[in-house]
């Protein structure tokens, strides 16, 4: 039998912006390689079939295949990543109610899923970054030739921001 002994001295704002940062990382390479995101979803749980599930929705399927081949090539914290498409659109009917109003009883071991929020700021500016880049692209047809460069991310030393979020789109992207 082993035993472990945990010393943390990491506060809930530390944990909070690690988490926020892993979310964005994710969000952000996502949606550059294959498409636009409309919601992503991480999962709080513990127990076996939901912990450290990703569930990425995009808003076409093609990219949803685009990005479950070439995720299966991956690896994250030393482990493969398993990604699949998933039939299900609307995951509000598999998220756990009590959770949400802060009355679980199960805790991390509920079967129902318990998705872990992102920071307000961070949400704001993963879900914004559609309208900017929509309206670059319009701008990018009236300027051919014209080399746009990326703002430096808010949360690299600035504001972290907002939760998961989405919208429509025919499949879901879990990884």
């Amino acid at each position: 039998m082993e035993l472990y002994y945990v010393v943390s001295n990491v506060t809930d704002e530390e944990m909070q912006e690690h988490y926020d940062n892993f979310f964005e990382d994710v969000f952000v390479e996502c949606e550059d390689k294959y498409g636009e995101i409309e919601e992503m979803n991480v999962c709080d749980n513990l127990g076996d079939h939901l912990v450290g599930n990703v569930y990425i929705k995009f808003r076409r399927e093609e990219h949803a295949e685009a990005a479950v081949n070439d995720l299966n090539n991956r690896w994250f914290g030393g482990r493969p990543v398993y990604a699949e498409l998933s039939p299900v659109t609307d995951f509000r009917e598999a998220c756990c109610r009590q959770y949400e109003m802060g009355e679980c009883t199960r805790s991390g071991f509920c079967n129902f899923m318990h998705l872990k929020p992102i920071s307000r700021e961070l949400r704001k500016y993963l879900y914004s970054r559609r309208s900017r880049r929509h309206r670059s692209r319009s701008r990018s047809r009236d300027h051919v030739g014209t080399r746009r460069t990326r703002s430096p991310s808010p949360r690299h030393g600035h504001h972290r921001g907002g939760g998961g979020g989405g919208g429509g789109g025919r499949r879901d992207r879990r990884y």
